[in-house]
C-alpha cells in the first residue's frame, strides 16, 4: 500500500515537474557582431539570468549584411537591438516597431577628425569630406548637418562630401576623409591602435552637439504587445538583461571574457573587448532599462529637424511603451 501511495504521488508530481522544465523561447537579433557592445545579453545568458526567468534565449549576431529591422519584419526574431533613428524611420515607413526598453542611456556616436586640417568647431566641417555610416546609421549625421545649415551635396562652400564609410577606419588613416564616424567604444580605439595619438585628433560627440539620438534600444513588433503572455516574456527578458548589464558594468574584464567565449569568428581580441566594455559601461551607467521620455523627445526633435529632408516627417505615435519595463521593474 505504501508503494502504491508513493507511485501515485510521483505521478501527481510529474505534470508539475514537466511544467517547471518548460522554457519560453526568445530570439534576440543584435545590431552588430558579437562584441562588448552587447555584453549584457551574453552575460545574462552565460550567468543563467535568462534561465532563472524561465527563458530559453537565442542571441543572433548581426553584421554588415544584416538589418535587424528586416529580420524582425520577416519573423526571424522576437526582439531586436536597434538605434532609434532607424526604428522610427522604419515605423514611419510601415514597420510598426515599438521601443520596450532602453539599456543605453547615452550616445557613443561621434565624428573623429584629423586635428591638422583646420577643424576646430562644427562650423569648420563645411566644404570637407566626411565618412558616414549608412544602413540607418546616417540619420543622426544628416540631422546634425541640417541644424548646422550645411548641405550634403558635395564638397563646396555650404556643403560637404559624404563618403559612404565601410565598417573600418581606413578612410581616415588613408586621408580619404577629413573626418569619419566612430563610436567611443570601438572605432575611435581602432584609430588609436593604428598608431595615431589622441592629440592628433578632434572629436565631436553627438550628445555634446545637442543632436544625440538614442542607440541600442530593444524593439518588438507592435502587434505582439497585444498578447499579455508576450508582454510577460519581454518583462522577464528585460529584467534578466538588465541584471546582465549591471553585472557587466561591475565586472568589465569578466564580461569581456564571456563575450569572447561567444565570438565564433575569433576576430575579437581580449584587449579591445575589455576596453570596449569599460567604454560601453559609461553609456549604460544609470539606466534601469526604462526609456527616458525626455531623451526620446530629443531624439524625435532631432530627426524631425532635417530641413527639406527630415528623417521622419511627423511626430510618431505609439513608438514606445513603458508596459514592459513597468512589469520588469515592479
Amino acid at each position: 500500500m505504501k508503494n502504491v501511495l508513493i507511485a501515485a504521488g510521483a505521478l501527481a508530481l510529474t505534470p508539475l515537474l514537466a511544467g517547471a522544465q518548460e522554457m519560453d523561447e526568445v530570439t534576440l537579433q543584435l545590431k552588430w557582431v558579437t562584441q562588448a557592445q552587447f555584453a549584457g545579453y551574453y552575460v545574462a545568458l552565460e550567468e543563467g539570468f535568462y534561465e532563472e526567468e524561465g527563458l530559453d534565449v537565442t542571441i543572433l549576431p548581426g553584421g554588415p549584411d544584416i538589418a535587424p529591422t528586416q529580420v524582425i519584419a520577416g519573423g526571424g526574431a522576437d526582439v531586436i537591438v536597434e538605434w532609434m533613428p532607424a526604428a522610427l524611420a522604419a515605423r514611419e515607413n510601415g514597420l510598426p516597431l515599438v521601443n520596450i526598453a532602453q539599456p543605453f542611456a547615452a550616445s557613443g556616436m561621434q565624428l573623429t577628425c584629423w586635428g591638422d586640417v583646420g577643424i576646430e568647431s562644427p562650423e569648420d566641417l563645411d566644404n570637407r569630406t566626411l565618412g558616414v555610416w549608412f544602413f540607418g546609421n546616417e540619420y543622426p549625421f544628416l540631422s546634425w548637418m541640417s541644424t548646422l545649415g550645411i548641405a550634403t551635396d558635395g564638397a563646396s562652400e555650404g556643403s560637404v562630401e559624404v563618403l559612404k564609410q565601410g565598417f573600418n577606419v581606413d578612410p581616415l588613416l588613408q586621408r580619404q576623409a577629413d573626418c569619419i564616424s566612430t563610436m567611443t567604444y570601438n572605432e575611435y580605439w581602432q584609430v588609436i591602435d593604428a598608431g595615431v595619438t589622441p592629440e592628433e585628433l578632434v572629436n565631436f560627440r553627438y550628445d555634446e552637439q545637442g543632436v544625440a539620438t538614442l542607440e541600442d534600444g530593444l524593439y518588438v513588433m507592435e502587434e505582439d504587445l497585444e498578447d499579455p503572455e508576450f508582454v510577460d516574456e519581454m518583462a522577464r527578458f528585460v529584467r534578466a538583461s538588465m541584471r546582465g548589464w549591471k553585472w557587466a558594468e561591475e565586472n568589465p574584464e569578466e564580461a569581456a571574457m564571456i563575450v569572447l567565449d561567444y565570438d565564433e569568428t575569433g576576430a575579437q581580441t581580449e584587449e579591445h573587448q575589455i576596453r570596449m566594455m569599460n567604454e560601453v559601461a559609461k553609456l549604460t551607467a544609470g539606466s534601469d532599462g526604462a526609456l527616458d521620455p525626455e531623451a526620446y523627445q530629443i531624439t524625435v526633435d532631432t530627426l524631425l529637424g532635417g530641413g527639406s529632408d527630415p528623417v521622419i516627417t511627423a511626430e510618431p505615435e505609439g513608438a514606445w511603451t513603458s508596459a514592459v519595463t513597468d512589469a520588469a521593474l515592479n
